[in-house]
C-alpha cells in the first residue's frame, strides 16, 4: 500500500513543481518589467540634458571661434565703431539703435549670419544677441546693443572677445574717431592714448 501511495502522491508533486515554476517566471516577468521602466524614467532626462548640452557647447565654440577670426582678419575692431553720431545709432540699424533681423551690414554681421543663419542639426532656427560693454570713467560698466533678436533661452551660450580702442581709432560707418561726440563709448582712460577697452558679447541659443 504504500507503494500505492507513493505512486499517487507523484503526479501531485509534479503538478505543483510545475505551478510553483509559473508562478516564479510570472514574478520574473513583472519584476523586469519594473526595472525596465524606472530605467526608460531615469534615462530620457538625462538623455535630453545631455543632447541640450552639447548643443550649448557647439554654439559656444562657433562664437568663440567667429570672434577670434574676426578679431585675427580685423573685422572686429570696425564692428565695434560702425557707428553713426549723427543718428546716436549703429548705421542703418533699427529704430532702436540695433539689428534685429540678422547682423549689421559689414564683414562681420556677414560671419554672424553665415555661422548662426541657417536651421539647426534639429530644424530649428538658431537665433543670437551681439552686446558691447564698455567701462565708465567712473569704473562702472554699461551696456550697447549691437543685435537683438529676442530672449534667450536657458540654454544659451556666450562667447566673448575683448577690444582695444585709442582716441584716435576711426569710426567705421562715419567720419570721424571714437573720440568726437555722441559715440556710445566714452573716454575711460583720459590720461592717455587708451580710450576705452570694449568687451564683445555674443549670446546663441535655439528658438
Amino acid at each position: 500500500m504504500s507503494d500505492d501511495t507513493s505512486r499517487g502522491r507523484g503526479p501531485a508533486r509534479g503538478r505543483g513543481q510545475v505551478h510553483t515554476l509559473e508562478a516564479f517566471t510570472a514574478a520574473l516577468l513583472v519584476v523586469s518589467g519594473v526595472l525596465f521602466a524606472l530605467q526608460t524614467t531615469a534615462v530620457t532626462p538625462l538623455t535630453a540634458s545631455t543632447s541640450n548640452q552639447h548643443v550649448e557647447n557647439q554654439h559656444r565654440t562657433a562664437a568663440s571661434d567667429l570672434l577670434a577670426s574676426a578679431a585675427q582678419n580685423r573685422t572686429l575692431r570696425p564692428a565695434v565703431t560702425y557707428w553713426d553720431p549723427a543718428q546716436g545709432a549703429f548705421v542703418n540699424a533699427t529704430g532702436r539703435g540695433y539689428y534685429a533681423n540678422g547682423g549689421p551690414p559689414n564683414a562681420f554681421g556677414d560671419a554672424l549670419n553665415q555661422t548662426f543663419g541657417n536651421l539647426s542639426a534639429t530644424g530649428r532656427r538658431i537665433a543670437y544677441n551681439v552686446y558691447v560693454r564698455y567701462r565708465t570713467p567712473g569704473n562702472a560698466t554699461r551696456r550697447q546693443t549691437m543685435v537683438y533678436m529676442g530672449s534667450p533661452s536657458d540654454n544659451a551660450a556666450t562667447a566673448t572677445r575683448t577690444v582695444a580702442l585709442y582716441d584716435d581709432t576711426s569710426l567705421s560707418g562715419a567720419a570721424g574717431n571714437v573720440s568726437a561726440a555722441n559715440f556710445y563709448a566714452p573716454d575711460a582712460a583720459r590720461n592717455s592714448s587708451l580710450y576705452n577697452v570694449v568687451e564683445v558679447q555674443i549670446v546663441v541659443w535655439q528658438m
